[in-house]
């Protein structure tokens, strides 16, 4: 896991070493390292998971020299892919590996990576280059173009300083204040997009790789699905350091603590509001060494204007905040830290608006922004905008589903990475793995809500191995009480949630 910054715009140097030195958390194992000639710069931040040794950190060059690439992400199925495709390795790194396959065989190399990634290869025969983006953009990678020119990045911060100039998008303020995050690769700024997952750029073009088939599917048996899952696990446990687990004590955490192993685990919560006493008996079950973190509600905003202030950006969710501190309390133990994000989106969890999904023939797009969205204000066009890449599905089901896995997770992933490495920690999520995504969608809802239970197949099959208290227990969000912790300020807004999108919004433009 790592920072890559990327320019083929004239910058000057020290400007490029000082933005990428911005990012220095996503890489503090290794110096500050930049290659450049005449028409490019590339600059890498490493933290080291794989191959320890000085001999795998970026820019790293092809054996003959031609080709150098930067890379954040792993590659869980590196070594699967080096042996079948009988490539020689002088490292023990997916770095070189990921090289060598795009070397011999190009944009097609994608469709056999298993991981999290996103990179850039310059061929500087042909004075070229290559980015690329995993399927469901676990990894971040953002970018300003000028034509054809372009400036990369892991993150937004380090780019502001680089490009001529920034504006705030307007259309993005509406999305962020209704829907509480940015949908259709926007970001608050006019001048930097997020790079689309599933997507590679290659000649001037943007070309999709990858898409999600919501064609109906037969139902897994639960043999093929357990395979699949402790599968998933089993390739995310891959690294030459210690792997954590966060451990809420809902049945996704549960199910990848069981699987992993993991020694030690983590749960935050305020003193008068947490799961505790759910992670606990997990925790008691697999024997790990157990961190439950108290936050103090009196840091809460002092903490959020610290993240909205290195980010140079908008909180999606109040709950980064606290997932923030905790991985920075876990990085003392843990470079690599396993989480559950992705089940209730692959499984239905968000029952309330699925059951509505599954249960009408007629898409109502103002009944879906009565269950979903956040803001109090009636703007029913950002929510057909954000939906608009989804209705050719015409089933509102699979709307729904194609809606959550692949705009309202983008949120969640863009808090998990922010919050982890922030901390110079990497988070896995096993539950995101392409081979469960591909499976199960356009699997009716019925096998995955059976009998109105939700995540039926998941407790059904991990019922030996996960508590019966935590297979039983109702579904809980991540927990912030809202109002409670904006009540020390007085901050504008009919809702919580208002109010939260102002303070944001506000805090923001004070640093701008």
């Amino acid at each position: 896991m790592c920072g890559i910054l990327f320019s083929n715009v004239a910058i000057n140097k020290e400007a490029f070493l000082n933005s990428l030195n911005i990012m220095k958390h996503r890489g503090p194992t290794a110096p500050l390292c930049v290659y450049q000639n005449e028409n490019f710069m590339l600059g890498h931040n490493r933290l080291s998971i794989l191959d320890l040794d000085q001999r795998s950190d970026q820019p790293f060059f092809s054996d003959d020299g031609r080709y150098v690439i930067i890379y954040n992400g792993e590659i869980y199925n590196y070594k699967e892919l080096a042996s079948n495709h009988s490539i020689q390795m002088r490292t023990n790194s997916d770095t070189e590996l990921l090289l060598k396959l795009y070397i011999q065989y190009g944009p097609q190399m994608l469709n056999w990576l298993n991981g999290m990634f996103s990179f850039i290869v310059l061929d500087m025969k042909k004075k070229s280059f290559f980015a690329a983006r995993d399927r469901m953009g676990v990894k971040p990678l953002y970018y300003s173009q000028y034509g054809e020119e372009f400036i990369f990045s892991s993150e937004i911060a380090p780019l502001l300083p680089l490009i001529r100039s920034t504006s705030i998008d307007q259309e993005a303020v509406r999305q962020y204040k209704k829907m509480r995050c940015f949908f259709n690769d926007r970001t608050i700024y006019n001048e930097i997009k997020e790079f689309p997952p599933g997507y590679y750029y290659e000649n001037g073009e943007f070309i999709k790789y990858w898409e999600i088939d919501y064609s109906e599917k037969e139902p897994p048996s639960d043999e093929e699905l357990e395979s699949l899952i402790r599968s998933a696990v089993e390739y995310r446990k891959i690294a030459d350091v210690e792997i954590g687990s966060y451990l809420s004590g809902g049945l996704d955490s549960t199910i990848v603590t069981a699987l992993a192993k993991v020694e030690h685990t983590w749960t935050v919560g305020f003193e008068d509001y947490n799961e505790f006493q759910w992670s606990e008996i997990a925790a008691a079950r697999y024997n790990t060494i157990h961190h439950p973190i108290l936050f103090d509600p009196d840091r809460f905003l002092a903490l959020a204007r610290e993240l909205i202030i290195a980010k140079k950006e908008p909180l999606s969710v109040p709950n980064e905040v606290l997932l923030y501190y905790m991985t920075q309390q876990a990085a003392v133990k843990n470079t690599v830290i396993l989480s559950g994000e992705g089940a209730d989106e692959l499984f239905f969890g968000y029952d309330r608006i699925f059951r509505w999904a599954s249960n009408t023939t007629d898409f109502d797009i103002r009944v879906f922004s009565e269950l979903y969205t956040y803001g109090s204000e009636d703007d029913i066009g950002i929510v057909e905008d954000a939906l608009a890449p989804f209705m050719d599905l015409k089933s509102p089901q699979k709307i729904v589903a194609a809606f959550f896995q692949q705009a309202h997770l983008r949120g969640l992933l863009k808090r998990l990475d922010s919050a982890s490495m922030l901390n110079s920690v990497e988070a896995r999520s096993p539950f995101l793995d392409y081979r469960l995504i591909e499976r199960l969608a356009g699997v009716d809802s019925h096998y995955k809500m059976k009998d109105g239970v939700v995540k039926a197949p998941l407790k059904r099959i991990f019922k030996d191995i996960v508590p019966a208290e935590i297979i039983n227990r109702k579904k809980v969000g991540f927990p912030v009480q809202l109002e409670s912790v904006l009540s020390s300020e007085q901050i504008e807004g009919k809702t919580a949630f208002d109010k939260w999108f102002n303070f944001n919004l506000t805090t923001l433009g004070e640093i701008l």
